[in-house]
């Protein structure tokens, strides 16, 4: 009995070594073949593949199956809660979904070559991908912030450095400076060149003295004769009938603006204003793209150097090369390629002085553009003191 129990123990236990073979015999087969997948937008399906051709190619000692998934960057948050194991390891998204992926614990957190990635990239990129001290994504365009379009046949490089000047200039000229105010995302050029920011809460103190020295400027400044508001419409038939001599917009508008000015085709980052008689730098939002590496996936080192080789600063000029897209890496911004691009050169010249969107509220949008109609349209039935308080308390009910 104990010989016939002996016997079936040891068919039990080769039965088992041999499934164990085939188990350890599989894994390794897959485990020498690191498996990624990459989502990007549709237009940046044929620059990724090549990318990741050569990547590939500059890590022969390891094999890589690596898909590509059309999934825009306004799209990756909601498409990765959707199932995030099935979502991509590497995605592409915009640096105002980074605090939802970050508490939805989607993102890895960038271990490799921190440094050097923080030192590559202007300082409002890596502030844009950062959060609690901690960096969670790779920048890789900075092109979502807006300049100064200008007509050299009336404004010399020496002008466009004030606003004042400029419209001193415009109104002797009888021409406009063109300015949406009313809009959120460029009243509060103002308040960010003044110093005033978003806590990380998302709540604001703009209702202090500088605040109200704040409003009372732009109060002046859409009083002015020479101010304008309205859509880009407005923007580009004013550049083309000869009404607007210069105007605030982003590098969307380029290539009709350059078309419509021709030779006389300028950008510059903005000017300054005068903040109780010193000359203020007007500040902006800056929109960033990032790429995230998954909190899932199941090859984090490749993941990160794969992130990293897509962000890097020849592939940034790629970028730009191929999509005209603006690159976050310092160097990649100061080729000779995208110098020439004259918008591009005016959006880096003023990334210094953008404020990444992180911190700030759904609730700030609509009184800050109440604030701005009420002053495009002369309505000063309130002081600058209680039109602050009413958007600081309306945009800090979030």
């Amino acid at each position: 009995m104990k010989r016939i129990l002996a016997l079936c123990l040891t068919l039990v236990l080769l039965l088992s070594m041999l499934g164990g073979c085939s188990s350890n015999s599989g894994s390794t087969s897959s485990g020498d073949t690191i498996v990624l997948k990459v989502w990007g937008s549709q237009e940046d399906q044929v620059i990724l593949g090549v990318m990741i051709e050569s990547f590939k190619a500059a890590h022969p000692d390891k094999t890589f199956d690596i898909s590509l998934g059309v999934v825009g960057e306004s799209d990756a948050k909601s498409k990765y809660l959707e199932d995030p194991e099935a979502a991509a390891d590497v995605f592409a998204f915009a640096n105002d979904q980074l605090k939802d992926l970050v508490a939805a614990g989607a993102l890895y957190e960038v271990t490799r070559n921190k440094d050097s990635i923080v030192a590559a990239n202007i300082e409002s990129s890596i502030a844009a991908a950062t959060l609690d001290g901690k960096l969670y994504a790779y920048p890789m365009t900075a092109d979502n912030g807006y300049f100064l379009y200008y007509d050299k046949s009336v404004f010399s490089e020496a002008d466009i450095a004030s606003l004042d000047k400029m419209l001193e200039v415009a109104g002797a000229a009888n021409k406009k400076v063109f300015m949406d105010v009313s809009n959120g995302w460029y009243i509060a050029s103002f308040f960010l060149g003044a110093g005033l920011r978003f806590a990380d809460d998302g709540k604001i103190d703009w209702n202090n003295a500088t605040g109200e020295a704040v409003g009372e400027y732009i109060k002046s400044f859409t009083a002015n004769k020479a101010f304008l508001t309205g859509d880009d419409d407005i923007l580009k038939s004013g550049f083309a009938d000869g009404s607007i001599a210069a105007g605030v917009s982003g590098t969307w508008n380029a290539a009709n603006i350059a078309e419509i000015l021709g030779d006389n085709y300028g950008a510059a980052k903005l000017p300054t204003f005068s903040l109780n008689g010193v000359e203020t730098q007007m500040g902006s939002f800056g929109g960033f793209k990032l790429i995230g590496v998954n909190s899932q996936t199941k090859y984090p080192v490749e993941a990160m150097d794969l992130a990293e080789w897509l962000t890097n600063e020849e592939n940034q000029i790629y970028r730009f090369e191929e999509r005209a897209l603006g690159p976050s890496n310092i160097k990649a911004a100061e080729s000779d390629a995208v110098k020439e691009d004259a918008a591009l050169a005016a959006l880096a010249a003023q990334a210094p002085y953008a404020v990444d969107q992180n911190n700030v509220p759904g609730t700030y949008w609509n009184p800050a553009e109440a604030f701005g109609t009420a002053l495009e349209s002369k309505d000063y039935s309130k002081s600058i003191a209680d039109m602050l308080n009413e958007l600081v308390t309306q945009s800090n009910s979030n």
